[in-house]
């Protein structure tokens, strides 16, 4: 079927809601990075949240979020934009705690104190940009936080992901509820109560229930619905890479030229390797020579 969000109102449009399945996006994150369990539920987890933020921006606008925490997971980086095309990447894909208290994979620990960063590309050079400590390290309850601090908008905020014993991600997927500005304290207890009664996503998506389900479960007469896919997609390019190559300068690129008669170059966001020969450095040489001019 395929990763979609689904965004509907609840509570009689006093909130709203966006959950969203995204086990295809975070298993081609796992393979194509080579992540292990707790990796892997912390940048799935990431991911889904960027995927589901996304849904809420306008036109062009792109979204960049960043956890740096202190933790063997070094940091996280996911980019996401309004058409449902996200990657990211994680510091160091090869962590692997044991489980925490609850016997979950232990994100927290591996992220562990930080900051949670949220960029905004809103276009015409307009950007946002907020910042948060890190709550707990397990993404979700950082979020939640990062909604009520810098947005003033009272959030919950699931995601989870579910590793099999072979590395690969059985399911993933979460939910953003927001009450909007007109609830009453009566929302916010409703939506407490329903939020208690989802004790796991991952749960509910290997026993069948789909995004909208999930929605379903915080207000049974949601409504005003409307959808978007959801993918893995990089926007990165052996032209994209040359030209990181050549803001390097001249004094670097001869440096590769000298050292190793060509240049490899890795996008952090899909691993993919670009390679560069002599010539294709020295073309790039000329062309910062004759800027010089």
């Amino acid at each position: 079927m395929g990763d979609k969000w689904i965004r509907a109102t609840i509570f009689g449009g006093y909130g709203r809601v966006v959950a969203a399945v995204t086990t295809e996006l975070v298993g081609e994150l796992q393979r194509r990075h080579q992540t292990w369990p707790t990796a892997t539920a912390a940048l799935g987890r990431t991911a889904t949240v960027g995927a589901m933020m996304a849904s809420f921006m306008k036109d062009e606008e792109r979204l960049t979020l960043q956890i740096r925490g202190d933790g063997p997971l070094g940091g996280i980086t996911v980019d996401a934009d309004t058409t449902g095309r996200v990657r990211g990447y994680v510091q160091n894909p090869k962590v692997h705690l044991p489980p925490n208290a609850l016997g979950k994979l232990d994100v927290g620990g591996a992220v562990g104190s930080g900051s949670l960063y949220v960029m905004r590309d809103m276009g015409m050079k307009d950007f946002y940009k907020g910042s948060v400590e890190l709550q707990t390290g397990e993404i979700g309850d950082d979020f939640t936080y990062y909604f009520a601090v810098s947005e003033q908008t009272p959030s919950a905020v699931a995601a989870g992901v579910l590793v099999n014993t072979d590395n690969s991600v059985i399911a993933a997927g979460g939910f953003i509820a927001q009450l909007l500005p007109l609830a009453t304290d009566e929302h916010a207890v409703q939506l407490e109560e329903r939020i208690k009664s989802i004790t796991s996503v991952t749960d509910l998506l290997t026993s069948g229930v789909d995004a909208q389900g999930l929605i379903r479960l915080l207000d049974k007469e949601a409504a005003s619905f409307s959808s978007g896919d959801i993918r893995f997609e990089c926007t990165c390019s052996r032209e994209r890479l040359r030209g990181v190559l050549k803001s390097l300068g001249q004094a670097e690129v001869e440096a590769m030229l000298d050292a190793d008669n060509g240049a490899q170059l890795i996008c952090h966001y899909c691993n993919s390797s670009y390679d560069f020969t002599a010539e294709d450095l020295e073309d790039i040489l000329l062309e910062l020579r004759g800027g010089e001019h």
